[in-house]
C-alpha cells in the first residue's frame, strides 16, 4: 500500500509537469478518468503494461516512475536538513525520506530555496572580504551569486543524464573516421583536420607571449594559440575541444536548449564548455576502443592513460561516461578536491552521493592522496548503510610553467561498488568479504551517524551533544561511554 501511494504521488507530479489534467491523461492512455484518480490516490496498483504506456505518454524514463525515492533528491534533501542553520528544527532521516517520497515537488522546492540561500551567503562573504579593500566592487556581488548557482546547475545537468551524451559520441566517431586520425599521431592529425576543414592554424607560443593564458583562440586570424607549458596530452585535448566547438555547435546548442535546469546565460555558457570537453574526451578515447581496453586491462588507469596519451584526470572522467545501453562499463563516481577540501568537480554514481554544500568526509582516500603525491591510493570503504565501495585516488598537478608560477595540487578520486571490485586491478589482494577490513566512512560530518569517529569535525545533526569536561572521547564531539563518565564523576567527587 505504501509503495502504491508513493507511485500515485509521483504520477500526479509528472502529470502536472506535463501540463495534463486527469481527464487529458486518461484520454491519452485509453482509460477512464476515475481510474487515473484511483491510481494517483494510491487505491489501485499499476500493471506492467500500463507502466510502459505511462512512460511513453509522459515522455519519461521508467526509473522516474519507480516507487522508491529519487536518490539524488534524497541526498540533497538530507544535506539541506544537515545544515547548521536548521539545528533548531531537526528532522530525522526517516522524516526527510518520507518528505522526498510523498512530496517530491516540495522537497525540490526546499532544496532550491537552500541553494539560493547558500549562494547568497557565499556572495555576501565574498563581498564583505573584498569591500575591505575596494568599496567600488559592490556591484560584483550579483555576479558571484550567479556564478555559484550556474556551476551547480551544470553539475545537475550532467548528473541527470548519467554523464553520457550519445549525440556527441556519434559526432566524435564521425570526426575520427572522416579525419583519418591515428592514435600514433593524434596531435598532427588534429592539426591537419583543423587546417583542412576550418582553415585554422595552430601555434605553440612561449609562456611570456601567452600573457597568463594556456589556450587562446583568435578568430580574425584563424589561429589557435597554445602555451608551450601544456604537455602533449593537454595539447591534444585542447585541439579536440576546438574541433568540438566548431563541428558540434548545433548539436551542443540543441542539448543546452533542451535543458530546463539551465536557467541563466552563465549556466548555458558553462554547459557548452562542459559538453565541448565531453566531446574532446570522446574523440581522444573512442568509446568502443576505450571500453575494450578498460575491460582488457581491468581498468588500470595508468595503462589507459599511456595507451590513449591522456592524463590521469581525463582518463578517470572518461571512465564515468561509459554508460551506453548494452555496452556499459563499471559505474564510477568521480570527485576532485583541493588541499583545502573544496570540491571542484563531482559526479555521483555507484550509489555514492557526493555532498553539494559541505565537505566530503575526511576519511575518504581522496584526502589521503595528498600525503603521497603522485602515488595511487586504494581504499576499501564502508558506508553508513553497510555498502562497501572501492576507491582509487591520486594527486594531479597544474603548472603554468616557469619558476615563479606556483603549482596547484588537486586530488582526483573515482570509485565503484565493491561488487565490481574483482573487475578492477585495484581490487587485487583486498579481502572484499571482510567488513572489518573496510574503512568506515561517511559522506559529510553533520549527516554521518557514526558517533564514535576520530575524524569527526562537527556534532551529528540527529544526536544530542553531551559533553563532560572531565573526560575526552575519540574526538571532541564523540560521545563518552557511560562507564567512563561514571568513573570520571566518582574520581572528581573524591578529590573534592
Amino acid at each position: 500500500m505504501k509503495a502504491t501511494a508513493h507511485f500515485g504521488t509521483k504520477l500526479r507530479a509528472l502529470r502536472r509537469q506535463a501540463g495534463l489534467t486527469q481527464a487529458g491523461l486518461a484520454e491519452r492512455l485509453g482509460i477512464s478518468t476515475s481510474y487515473v484518480n484511483l491510481l494517483e490516490s494510491g487505491r489501485r496498483p499499476v500493471t506492467a503494461e500500463l507502466l510502459l504506456n505511462l512512460a511513453r505518454t509522459l515522455d519519461v524514463d521508467l526509473r522516474s516512475l519507480s516507487t522508491g525515492p529519487d536518490a539524488q533528491l534524497l541526498s540533497d534533501a538530507m544535506e539541506v536538513f544537515g545544515d547548521g542553520v536548521l539545528d533548531d528544527h531537526p528532522l530525522t532521516g526517516a522524516e526527510v525520506r518520507e518528505l522526498v517520497e510523498t512530496m517530491p515537488s516540495a522537497a525540490r522546492a526546499v532544496v532550491h530555496l537552500h541553494r539560493s540561500y547558500v549562494a547568497a551567503r557565499s556572495a555576501l562573504e565574498a563581498l564583505q572580504a573584498r569591500l575591505l579593500d575596494d568599496p567600488e566592487l559592490l556591484h560584483d556581488v550579483r555576479g558571484v551569486d550567479r556564478a555559484r548557482l550556474s556551476s551547480e546547475q551544470v553539475t545537475d545537468y550532467m548528473q541527470r543524464r548519467s554523464n553520457h551524451f550519445p549525440a556527441l559520441e556519434a559526432a566524435a566517431e564521425r570526426v575520427w573516421s572522416e579525419g583519418g586520425l591515428e592514435a600514433s599521431d593524434l596531435y598532427g592529425g588534429l592539426r591537419t583536420y583543423l587546417a583542412r576543414r576550418h582553415d585554422l592554424r595552430v601555434r605553440v607560443l612561449p609562456v611570456r607571449e601567452m600573457g597568463g593564458a594556456v589556450v587562446r583562440f583568435v578568430p580574425d586570424r584563424h589561429t589557435l594559440e597554445l602555451s608551450e607549458a601544456l604537455p602533449r596530452g593537454s595539447r591534444n585535448f585542447q585541439l579536440a575541444v576546438r574541433v568540438g566547438l566548431l563541428e558540434c555547435r548545433e548539436t551542443i546548442a540543441a542539448l543546452v536548449d533542451d535543458a530546463p535546469e539551465l536557467t541563466s546565460d552563465e549556466a548555458r555558457a558553462l554547459a557548452r564548455v562542459a559538453l565541448a570537453n565531453y566531446f574532446a574526451g570522446a574523440l581522444l578515447m573512442p568509446y568502443d576502443a576505450f571500453l575494450r581496453a578498460a575491460e582488457q586491462e581491468r581498468y588500470d588507469i595508468e595503462i589507459l592513460g599511456h595507451r590513449f596519451d591522456v592524463e590521469w584526470e581525463q582518463t578517470c572522467h572518461r571512465l564515468t561516461t561509459l554508460r551506453r545501453p548494452g555496452a556499459e562499463g563499471v559505474a564510477f563516481y568521480f570527485v576532485r578536491v583541493d588541499m583545502a577540501g573544496n570540491i571542484s568537480k563531482r559526479l555521483s554514481a555507484a550509489g555514492v552521493q557526493i555532498p553539494r554544500f559541505s565537505g566530503l568526509c575526511a576519511l575518504w582516500n581522496v584526502h589521503a592522496a595528498f600525503m603521497n603525491p603522485g602515488r595511487v591510493n586504494v581504499q576499501l570503504s564502508s558506508l553508513p548503510d553497510g555498502r562497501k565501495v572501492l576507491s582509487i585516488a591520486q594527486t594531479v598537478q597544474r603548472h603554468a610553467g616557469g619558476y615563479h608560477s606556483p603549482d596547484v595540487l588537486y586530488a582526483v578520486g573515482i570509485g565503484c561498488d565493491s561488487t565490481d571490485a574483482p573487475r578492477l586491478v585495484y581490487g587485487d589482494g583486498l579481502d572484499l568479504t571482510n567488513d572489518e577490513a573496510a574503512v568506515p566512512v561517511g559522506i559529510t560530518c553533520r549527516l554521518c551517524e557514526r558517533a564514535a569517529c576520530r575524524a569527526r569535525a562537527f556534532p551529528a545533526l540527529h544526536r544530542p551533544l553531551r559533553l563532560d569536561e572531565n573526560v575526552r572521547g575519540l574526538s571532541f564531539y564523540a560521545p563518552v561511554p557511560e562507564d567512563a563518565r561514571t568513573k570520571s564523576q566518582v574520581f572528581s567527587y573524591g578529590r573534592q
